[in-house]
């Protein structure tokens, strides 16, 4: 197979990328890939601890698309047996493992949601029950035989742990070797991970060495900032894009991001280059482009890529309709609540915000409601609302917003 120039691929590879260790041997492996002929390996795991994947999640398989447009060989590993051991990684308490039933359930989703972006027919998805399981208590103890306790108290949070003396499960300390023996089962040429990853990776690299291969190269990748601009992304901060989310809820979603932190979506979240996008910074700068277009572009891109680009079209104009136009659509969502439902203790027509929220669905629970009351994010009849308790005059027609979601909500 023909390959890329080793700087091209190096320039689309360091696109958005924290660190790699080290880049010297990569620039190697590439150069041997180009003149054999033969693909690099390169593999990220992922335990399926929840049933769906927001865009933090798609960092990493995004990178891993980025290697398979060059042409190399992507693994995307499901996480079977290490899930049910759970990763400690950036935890202060051990991780609840997860039961079988529930890891094979969103395994199946995984799979299902990961060819959104990766070529089906150009990925190998393997489970590392298939070869952790097989190494047997045998196998387990000669593996746990290769790495010291001193030399997995240098984890971080592993530490800071035994340093609180708050504590620590044997088999959570057998958690990076597992992920690393992945590593010494596919014969990785690079693995990818986040950020807090990144000792995990290097245990690979050194359990590769131990069983005699070469040591794979490490690639860790930023964890992405939430809709908050604040927070990693993530479903219990209410700061996340689900992929399997609406066409108009991404769009809008999106849309509400801080310009500075545009750029970073830009740059973790799509195919464009580097170069691209310090064109368009550019073109700001200079006025020639608004902020705004290239928001829009993003946004317009990411729902492309999760639904199609007539869904992504449509949002767009949408979200003109409501946002720049100041309309009402006819056609958003109408809700019906039973008063009773979300009634509050304070007098006739008082109504808990927080629940009413998660009863027409712009919250996933009272807590998630409560979470977004006090961030500013409800608007109802066009005014921002942060106590948790309203009042109306039953029955009641309201249009609820929260962030660029729309409910027309009847309280009856």
């Amino acid at each position: 197979m023909a390959f890329a120039p080793v700087d091209e691929q190096l320039e689309y590879i360091r696109k958005g990328a924290a660190e790699i260790i080290s880049e010297s041997e990569l620039r190697q492996k590439l150069e041997d890939s180009r003149k054999s002929g033969k693909p690099l390996r390169v593999k990220a795991g992922f335990d399926p601890t929840a049933p769906d994947l927001h865009l933090g999640h798609t960092v990493l398989i995004r990178k891993l698309k980025h290697f398979q447009d060059l042409g190399h060989t992507v693994i995307f590993i499901i996480g079977d047996f290490t899930g049910m051991i759970g990763d400690p990684s950036g935890r202060s308490a051990t991780r609840p493992p997860l039961s079988r039933e529930e890891i094979e359930k969103n395994a199946e989703t995984y799979k299902a949601q990961v060819f959104k972006i990766l070529d089906s027919k150009q990925t190998e998805i393997p489970f590392n029950s298939r070869w952790l399981s097989a190494l047997g208590a045998e196998g387990l103890i000669r593996l746990a035989a290769k790495y010291t306790v001193s030399q997995m108290l240098e984890r971080e949070d592993f530490h800071k742990r035994f340093q609180e003396e708050k504590p620590i499960a044997l088999h959570e300390l057998l958690y990076p070797l597992a992920q690393g023996y992945d590593s010494v089962a596919i014969e990785a040429d690079v693995e990818l991970g986040g950020t807090d990853q990144k000792f995990n990776l290097l245990v690979g690299r050194e359990l590769q060495r131990a069983y005699g291969q070469p040591s794979q190269v490490v690639l860790t990748m930023p964890l992405l900032v939430g809709l908050d601009g604040a927070q990693k992304m993530s479903k219990s901060y209410g700061n996340y894009v689900g992929i399997t989310e609406p066409p108009q809820e991404m769009f809008g979603k999106l849309m509400s991001i801080s310009d500075e932190l545009m750029w970073r979506y830009w740059e973790l979240l799509t195919d464009t280059s580097s170069a691209g996008i310090q064109a368009m910074q550019q073109q700001i700068a200079s006025g020639r482009l608004h902020p705004m277009v290239a928001k829009k572009g993003l946004a317009t891109k990411i729902v492309a890529d999760f639904h199609s680009e007539q869904a992504a079209r449509e949002a767009g104009e949408n979200w003109e309709k409501i946002f720049q136009k100041k309309e009402v659509p006819a056609d958003i969502p109408q809700v019906s609540v039973s008063y009773a439902e979300v009634a509050a203790k304070d007098g006739a027509g008082a109504v808990k915000l927080d629940k009413l929220l998660a009863r027409c669905g712009l919250a996933e629970s009272v807590s998630d409601g409560l979470r977004k009351i006090k961030a500013r994010a409800v608007q109802i009849d066009g005014a921002v609302k942060t106590e948790p308790i309203l009042h109306v005059k039953v029955p009641a027609e309201l249009t609820i917003r929260v962030g660029r979601s729309l409910r027309r909500v009847t309280i009856s």
